[in-house]
């Protein structure tokens, strides 16, 4: 594949205007930590750390070591792709002592800064460089796995027989979900001798359906809406804040139309949707991101990649909440060996995006 666990007083918050206009930043370093000229930071992809998503579990994990070794933070929102080059290299003149990009698409400018900063540490979620570079630790979960139980789980809980995904970009770190769903949707057939159809991604051939970005909710709630249309009554977004839209579709079915959250658990993150909510496709960010950080401070640091699986619980199915009661034990007993299953290897998740394991 190309490039692919949570402490207490906060010492001092630095914010970079995005469109970042060389400004320097401003630091607060109000209290007494022996660690406050620490620096720990971080850049968003364009999604934004108020995402309920990916950027938000990352960002947490950066806030959650801060607290825990009163350290002071820098960040960086990008409102677009064009940011990164100009966040990373604000992070880099703000002197900071480890810098966490957040996405696969900050790859380039996260190598680059890198290469040209050895004594910067450096994290990034959801890359791996080509060839490992000393200062930069990759951040990968394999989802597909956790995406496979949430595909049984769909399969189970739908009425229709048909459930729905749909993705932001068509890159691996979104359709590997959407494989594991497929594949759990598939698994669920074989074993109940059922044939619940998947919308909106045949795995066999990568095709599917996307909002083309990760902003866009009217995009997000168009492309499940069209699904529902179809006759899908559970939908699967993976597409970040884009992916709000369809949670708001499946709340407006009054009922009759459920899904699955993605990154992490949405009844927490985006909890003016638990109502719809079976579950979630935990993406332990931020445990790995508050790990990389605080193994900086403790001078642990290596590049050597993280990968979390459901093993180690880098990855995971969230619990059903508002649900619990209403999903039989047997889907529950079933989803447990499910789990157990592709850990010991039994279950063999085939998505040709995983990443390798560490």
């Amino acid at each position: 594949m190309k490039k692919y666990v949570r402490g207490t007083a906060i010492v001092g918050v630095v914010t970079l205007a995005v469109a970042a206009c060389g400004s320097k930043p401003t630091e607060d370093n109000a209290g007494g930590s022996a660690n406050k000229d620490f620096k720990a930071c971080m850049v968003s992809d364009s999604g934004g750390f108020d995402d309920k998503s990916f950027n938000q579990t990352s960002y947490k994990g950066l806030q959650d070591a801060v607290k825990e070794k009163g350290l002071t933070e820098v960040k960086a929102e990008s409102k677009s792709d064009n940011d990164y080059p100009t966040n990373m290299t604000a992070m880099v003149n703000a002197k900071c002592n480890v810098i966490v990009a957040v996405g696969f698409k900050l790859e380039d400018a996260t190598e680059k800064a890198a290469t040209a900063n050895p004594n910067i540490k450096f994290a990034i979620v959801d890359s791996a460089p080509a060839k490992p570079i000393p200062n930069l630790k990759p951040l990968l979960f394999n989802t597909a796995q956790s995406s496979f139980q949430a595909g049984y789980l769909a399969a189970a809980m739908s009425k229709s027989g048909k459930v729905g995904t749909f993705g932001g970009l068509k890159i691996p770190t979104v359709t590997i979900f959407m494989d594991g769903f497929a594949e759990g949707v598939r698994y669920y057939n074989q074993q109940k001798s059922k044939n619940v159809q998947v919308l909106g991604w045949d795995d066999a051939k990568q095709a599917g359906l996307f909002t083309g970005d990760f902003e866009d909710k009217a995009k997000g709630q168009n492309n499940a809406q069209n699904l529902i249309t179809q006759g899908a009554d559970v939908i699967f977004p993976v597409a970040g804040p884009s992916g709000l839209g369809g949670l708001q579709a499946a709340k407006a079915s009054n009922g009759k139309v459920n899904a699955i959250w993605v990154d992490t658990d949405g009844c927490i993150s985006a909890a003016e949707y638990c109502s719809v909510l079976l579950s979630s496709v935990e993406k332990g960010m931020d445990v790995a991101v508050k790990d990389a950080v605080v193994s900086v401070v403790d001078n642990k640091f290596d590049n050597t990649q993280f990968t979390g699986t459901l093993q180690n619980n880098g990855t995971a199915l969230a619990p059903f909440h508002e649900f619990d009661s209403k999903i039989p034990a047997d889907v529950k007993s079933e989803l447990e060996q499910i789990k157990a299953d592709i850990i010991s290897g039994k279950i063999t998740v085939q998505s040709k995006v995983q990443p390798k394991a560490s």
